[in-house]
């Protein structure tokens, strides 16, 4: 009889599958999660993708078995085809796009073995307090944990382990932990106004029917959309299947998951990269066996091993967090839409300001729409205003101007909190010498070097690089010469603290999160009312409910706007409009002050007019006459070298070998707009395309006649860009 052969698909950056022998008495079919050997690598897992019933004679002799299977679930044809798809469609390798399906770490197979303790003989002749503590507390009958029973009896496990010698205790083994217990979708059904009622209603319909659709949730600011969608989640694990909720940031997200816990019970199983490899291992196991009903999670939760998943829900759709920038090139949120086509399930994309795309796909009917105009409860929009910087700014070496420091003033009067937003971290962007206008710059990077004064370092965000402050100038020798030019959020902080000293003050920055544990607890802190002033960066544009603030100073509207990116005006109309709504969402009347330049910009006057229709109508139609997306299809080709010459010449002749298309333009290369990263200089491509065109296919075929890159030389391409730097 003929040796059986598969081909097997191993997550490492290669696009083919290996043939193995498989073994006699081993029964395997494609899914299967395996072992092979893989060259000096040893042995690695992978996943058999497909019989192979004519391989190679020629390297028959040569093949490998199979290792052995692994005891879990096959990953399912719709999960194999995703993955072949993501793999074609970003020209990654299809092992690299396997990889995040397979990130279950070492840890996979038969969990730690638990063991409890429970009453067993007769009490021992020599009593003690602690022992009768003990013994006291197991009369209830209860089987525990050693190391629980000492703890809640006030004892040393030395104390416990003498009970279990002498026969008074024994010990069993426990089942395993679960990692969430199923949820209940009746258990807290929220009261809805009319409004939320019938996009309820809609939702829950939509996901009893099943099948492919895609549905926009549109929602102001406080309208209960996480309630709504909560409502198709509800219904879907009514129906016995998996649902997947996909948040941009999920270890931000503390609010969100004490909300779900409130409507259903328990808290959801989370899938991100703050999970220790044990907790992964587990939680990988249970969403592929279906003993995990609903799944909160980043990016890569999207490629889980779902047993049964029925709906996916991705949450804040326009974040620019959900494109994956390294690895395999990927938006999560279009990657949702893709694998909610593949397993003809149901896809809810909520946002208060959705992406163009879209916005765009909701108004030509490609999704459904359901739209919730008014907050909850009745709740006030806030009211935005702009001060003019020409005529209304601040003094000479500050940064808040004389009418938002009234205003927060006021706002503190009156026992109501004040954020000041400035998308900056740091304490400044830049430091000069005075003496010869010398700019302190990464040695790494074509980037100045960031003030940042609570840690007392200078620091490159592009490479990481840091150093303290040098005594004197490099260039002109001069000392104590440094000035600070321009604010981040320290700058702020202390601004904010010398013109209000008696108030508490907290500045929320992604670079002073020493935990996500004391990051919640600090976002809890602003909630209960413990701080009057919250001075942050985007991270508090994430949906988070501050109950007592009513009032929200953009320090620099026009931050975002001077960047040459296509997606500039789209963006910040998107966190500006976010940050604003954290105001007056519960208590009093909100209100949205804009430090501005350009007061008659678009994005500006739709925020302040509140005509998001406006700035949505003028967008779209710029974006068709450009022909950018959704209307046209993008590719960046980022090529880097430690040389610029190297660079700049692969580069050229990389766009010179472009095959000729009446459909495609090539524009560049040219010097990004970042030009050294960490030392290796770097060209742009990109490339531009009707939106009907295979960009993908069209990118293949370059490559096959592309120049081979040498040396230092390396190509990164990314289909559909979100980033231009």
């Amino acid at each position: 009889m003929a040796t059986r052969v598969v081909d097997v698909l191993v997550p490492v950056a290669l696009d083919q599958a290996y043939s193995y022998r498989v073994p006699e008495g081993l029964e395997l079919a494609p899914g299967d999660v395996v072992t092979v050997p893989l060259g000096a690598r040893g042995e690695t897992t992978g996943v058999v993708w497909a019989e192979n019933p004519n391989p190679n004679p020629r390297i028959h002799n040569r093949m490998k078995d199979v290792v052995g299977k692994h005891d879990v679930p096959p990953l399912k044809s719709e999960l194999r085809t995703f993955i072949d798809w993501v793999a074609g469609y970003t020209l990654s390798s299809r092992g690299m796009v396997l990889r995040m399906a397979l990130r279950m770490g070492e840890h996979l197979g038969p969990a730690r073995e638990r063991v409890g303790v429970r009453l067993g003989g007769p009490p021992p002749a020599r009593m003690t307090t602690a022992r009768t503590r003990v013994l006291h507390l197991f009369a209830d009958g209860m089987t525990r944990a050693k190391g629980d029973a000492a703890k809640e009896a006030g004892v040393s496990i030395g104390v416990v382990d003498g009970l279990i010698d002498e026969g008074a205790l024994e010990t069993v083994v426990l089942p395993p932990e679960k990692v969430t217990l199923p949820p209940d979708p009746d258990l807290a059904k929220p009261e809805f106004f009319l409004g939320q009622l019938a996009a309820a209603d809609a939702l829950r319909t939509t996901v009893s029917q099943g099948g492919y659709t895609v549905t926009l949730v549109d929602g102001v600011t406080g309208s209960g959309k996480t309630e709504v969608y909560f409502e198709g989640v509800a219904e879907n694990i009514r129906k016995g299947r998996q649902t997947l909720i996909l948040m941009p940031e999920i270890a931000l997200t503390g609010q969100s998951l004490d909300r779900f816990t409130a409507r259903f019970g328990v808290r959801p199983a989370e899938w991100h990269s703050q999970l220790s490899p044990r907790t992964r291992a587990r939680t990988w196991a249970a969403v592929a066996s279906g003993e995990v009903s609903v799944v909160v999670g980043a990016r890569s939760a999207l490629f889980l091993p779902y047993a049964d998943l029925g709906l996916i829900v991705v949450d804040e759709e326009h974040d620019a967090a959900y494109k994956q920038e390294d690895g395999a090139h990927y938006h999560a949120r279009d990657m949702a839409v893709v694998r909610g086509s593949i397993a003809k399930i149901p896809v809810v994309l909520a946002s208060a300001t959705p992406s163009v795309e879209s916005e765009v796909n909701a108004r030509r009917g490609r999704y459904r729409r359901i739209h919730l105009p008014e907050r909850f409860g009745g709740a006030h929009l806030p009211t935005i205003e702009a001060i003019d910087m020409r005529r209304e700014g601040p003094p000479r070496g500050r940064f808040i101007s004389p009418k938002l420091a009234d205003a927060v003033g006021q706002t503190l009067e009156r026992g109501e909190q004040a954020l000041l937003f400035l998308n900056r971290r740091g304490f400044a962007p830049l430091t000069l010498c005075r003496a010869c206008g010398f700019r302190l710059q990464c040695p790494h990077c074509d980037a100045w070097l960031v003030d940042h004064r609570f840690k007392k370092r200078l620091v490159c965000h592009h490479c990481g690089y840091n150093t303290a402050q040098p005594e004197a100038c490099p260039n002109c020798h001069a000392t104590e010469s440094f000035a600070p030019v321009g604010p981040g959020v320290e700058r702020l902080h202390q601004e904010a603290a010398d013109l209000f000293p008696d108030k508490r003050i907290l500045v929320l920055s992604s670079d002073l999160v020493e935990s996500m544990e004391r990051l919640r607890q600090e976002l809890d802190d602003v909630a209960a009312g413990r701080f009057d002033i919250v001075v942050g960066t985007q991270l508090v544009a994430k949906g988070h409910h501050f109950p007592k603030l009513n009032l929200v100073g953009i320090v620099d509207a026009d931050l975002g706007l001077g960047n040459g990116d296509p997606r500039a005006a789209e963006r910040t109309f998107q966190l500006l409009h976010q940050v604003v709504g954290r105001a007056g969402r519960e208590e009093g009347r909100g209100v949205g002050l804009l430090q501005t330049h350009q007061p008659d910009h678009p994005v500006m006057k739709a925020l302040i007019l509140g005509d998001r229709e406006a700035f949505y109508s003028s967008e779209i139609a710029l974006r068709e006459a450009s022909g950018y997306p959704p209307f046209g299809r993008l590719a960046s080709m980022v090529i880097t070298a430690d040389d610029r010459h190297a660079a700049e010449g692969y580069a050229r002749a990389l766009a010179q070998s472009a095959p000729r298309h009446d459909d495609v333009r090539v524009l560049g290369p040219a010097e990004a707009p970042v030009a050294v990263v960490r030392g290796r200089h770097r060209f742009r491509l990109l490339v531009k395309a009707p939106r009907d065109f295979n960009l993908s296919g069209y990118l293949r075929e370059w490559l096959v006649v592309a120049p081979k890159a040498r040396g230092s030389v390396r190509m990164q391409v990314d289909v559909d860009p979100q980033s231009f730097f």
